[in-house]
């Protein structure tokens, strides 16, 4: 059953509409929108299949239930009465090992100073009961300090909790219970509890600093250390000592404790109980960089030796690595008498379809498959899926048994982009996890009965070479939208917001020359006027530029395509081996003279005008999710240019003047991104340091049909120093422009 309400809205939108969330059905109809509907009543997994803390499957629903057969309890937050539903979970719920810090949590919430440490393992609970929690302190004050906001560091967690945690409390997504993540809102007036990503919060409180429409502000998987969770950890102590009334709650894993205590100057610290007995470790050195095959064999000699029921969660470096494994184990089929494996990726690509990762692995006719869930950094900390809520039992009184596989070949790599501000470029560093993250994978497997994590690397790797934490991600990347943010909150001094890791003094200042090239600062070092608009956009601060150069040029109407469609990633996919050649056929059609920005505008078009987008993207091995993103980014883009009463230029998408007026438009924000040809073969040199670099395999100038003559310029949106050096969506430019 799909969300209903007028506040499940999105912003802007796209040929192929919203997509209806899936959520699990109540027993009880109402006279308004129908609570979240479950398909299947024999089936005991998480609602809806999304769940990011691992809860029990307990015997004490039932018991629950029959508690409160006599008079009709009424839900305070929308005066209904309690679906039986609500009772099964609630049995699950106090079953949790954060259950049993709830009672310590909420004495230091309401008597303690204003702000409140929580401390807990992964799949301990934290993410779905702590909000639960605020949003009773909450009620109990009527809301007179505003509502409750929780955030993630991820968008895909934050629309998760959504719908779990309105399915634990018996209300309604985009009612009582929302979330709001970039590019798409399903709040509204009435919203209670509210889940977001970091950056949107951030981005609210350039308009509001002291988030005066939140009564308790909950920062949750603080110990992922995103640039913008640090940036709000600083913001929001600042906050808090301006308006007392104001409670902070901030939930990290143990690692971050102390640093955090010492941050918030001895802040009450409540800690939740651990999961009960740790996994068993084992170790397997693995061949250099045979890590992913390694990790595809340790599954499937798993499965074949393991007779009784559980799933496993495989952790490898990156988005290629994981399609490479997942198409790896699906080739290799099993041994039908064990039953299958269904094999699911986890990263944040694969957007609603992370659902996929809860549903039950019961197969037609009531076999039973085995989930093997490939994934990287991103369940780190959120999605738990593992234990009690990931077993399923393969025979009637089998032994349940939880695996965990945590695959990485020595060093255990991790890809990381490492900004260099001195040559305004990434690195593409392949490089050890840390301790940390070893132990946060590890504790995956752990519950009662407790499971196994297998680490395909020696133990003395582990203990010699792998760093006790990773590096903040704030001392490593770029700091441009960062510090366009600090402006726009009259943060002139960056000594004035506190950090837990300053960023290095070399990356700020960067930042600030390449603002004031940009012409987002006076000469005072305050923002301008196109500075503040450009901190009005969603964008990178040279692509927001090139959007106003946009209305200087009067091309507007193409630039919004262009922004929407380089910001929503790439939209070309790998086509299947045997369809390479047909699908890069139709995609020469696609190509347009001038570069490769031009023919991202002809994909959008192209699909806007199709009845059928989904078979017109995979008959062109597009994205439909990049797609579907970029349409919602373009118009969030053009209800900003229209509220702030900017010209809005006609379409004129393939004319030679266009073509010339949007390259003049690009220059203005890019005009730092610029590579010569220096021996006419195709080897460019960028003009702002002294790194040598290539033309792509996907480029125009590489797949047309007879290949044409490197051109002497180029603008390009991306350089990132890797193995082959290569640039990122170039166009021709030339000098005088």
């Amino acid at each position: 059953m799909r969300v209903t309400g007028s506040g499940g809205r999105k912003r802007g939108s796209d040929p192929w509409g919203s997509r209806p969330v899936q959520v699990p059905q109540a027993s009880r109809e109402t006279a308004r929108p129908p609570r979240r509907s479950m398909e299947g009543a024999a089936d005991t997994r998480a609602p809806g299949g999304l769940q990011l803390e691992g809860s029990e499957e307990g015997e004490g629903s039932d018991a629950a239930a029959a508690d409160c057969e006599g008079d009709l309890e009424l839900n305070p937050y929308d005066g209904l009465p309690f679906s039986s539903r609500y009772y099964e979970l609630l049995g699950r719920r106090r079953a949790l090992p954060a259950w049993g810090a709830k009672y310590a949590f909420l004495e230091q919430l309401e008597a303690g100073p204003g702000i409140v440490l929580l401390s807990g393992e992964p799949g301990t609970g934290k993410s779905t009961q702590v909000p639960q929690w605020c949003a009773e302190h909450a009620l109990s004050q009527q809301f007179a300090h505003g509502q409750v906001v929780c955030t993630q560091p991820h968008s895909l967690a934050a629309l998760s909790l959504t719908l779990r945690v309105a399915d634990e409390m018996d209300l309604n997504v985009g009612h009582e219970v929302g979330y709001c993540i970039p590019y798409e809102d399903c709040c509204t007036s009435e919203t209670l509890l509210r889940f977001c990503s970091d950056e949107v919060l951030l981005q609210e409180m350039m308009s509001d600093p002291l988030l005066r429409q939140y009564g308790v502000v909950l920062l949750d998987e603080a110990q992922e250390r995103t640039v913008a969770t640090d940036l709000l950890l600083g913001l929001l102590k600042d906050a808090q000592r301006q308006r007392p009334e104001l409670r902070l709650v901030v939930v990290t894993e143990p690692v971050l404790e102390e640093p955090l205590r010492h941050f918030f100057r001895d802040a009450p610290l409540v800690r939740v109980p651990g999961l009960g007995p740790p996994p068993r470790l084992a170790y397997r050195a693995t061949v250099p960089g045979g890590h992913v095959s390694a990790a595809c064999q340790a599954v499937l000699e798993l499965h074949s030796r393991e007779a009784e029921a559980g799933d496993v969660m495989v952790f490898l470096a990156s988005k290629q690595e994981i399609s490479a494994c997942c198409e790896a184990l699906q080739a290799q089929a099993p041994d039908p008498s064990l039953g299958p494996l269904l094999v699911l990726p986890l990263h944040p690509a694969v957007g609603r379809d992370v659902q996929k990762v809860y549903e039950a692995s019961a197969q037609a006719g009531g076999g039973w498959a085995r989930r093997v869930i490939v994934t990287h950094w991103l369940a780190d900390a959120a999605f738990s899926v593992g234990g009690r809520q990931a077993r399923r039992r393969r025979r009637a009184g089998a032994a349940q048994r939880k695996w965990l596989a945590v695959s990485r070949g020595p060093p255990a790599p991790s890809t990381q982009g490492v900004y260099n501000p001195r040559i305004r470029a990434k690195s593409q560093a392949l490089r050890p996890i840390s301790q940390r993250q070893a132990e946060s994978r590890r504790l995956r497997a752990a519950g009662s009965p407790p499971g196994t994590c297998l680490r395909l690397y020696a133990e003395a790797r582990y203990e010699q070479s792998f760093p006790a934490l990773p590096p903040a991600p704030v001392t490593e990347a770029d700091l441009s939208r960062l510090v366009l943010l600090l402006k726009r909150l009259d943060i002139a001094d960056m000594g004035q917001c506190d950090f837990l890791d300053r960023p290095a003094p070399e990356a700020l200042m960067q930042a600030l020359e390449d603002l004031d090239y940009l012409a987002a600062l006076d000469d005072d070092g305050n923002l301008s006027e196109v500075g503040i608009i450009m901190s009005e956009l969603p964008l990178a601060p040279q692509l927001a530029k090139a959007l106003l150069a946009a209305c200087e040029f009067d091309c507007v109407h193409e630039m919004l395509t262009l922004a929407a469609m380089l910001t929503a990633g790439p939209c070309f996919v790998p086509p299947a081996a045997r369809w390479e050649e047909a699908v890069v056929a139709r995609q020469r059609g696609l190509l347009r003279t001038g570069g490769d920005h031009f023919p991202l505008i002809s994909v959008f078009n192209a699909s806007q005008q199709e009845s059928d987008p989904g078979g017109w993207c995979r008959k062109h091995a597009v994205s439909e999710a990049a797609l579907r993103l970029a349409g919602a980014v373009r118009a969030e883009l053009l209800g900003v240019m229209q509220r702030i009463e900017l010209p809005v230029s006609p379409p004129a998408f393939g004319t030679e003047s266009n073509v010339v007026r949007l390259k003049q438009a690009l220059i203005s924000g890019f005009f730092l991104k610029v590579a010569r040809d220096v021996d006419g073969s195709g080897n460019y040199l960028l003009l702002t340091h002294k790194q040598v670099a290539q033309l792509p395999p996907s480029s125009c100038y590489r797949l047309r049909r007879p290949p044409p003559t490197p051109p002497a310029w180029l603008l390009y949106h991306e350089f990132t120093i890797s193995q082959d050096n290569c640039l990122s969506i170039v166009s021709e430019i030339q000098p005088e422009m």
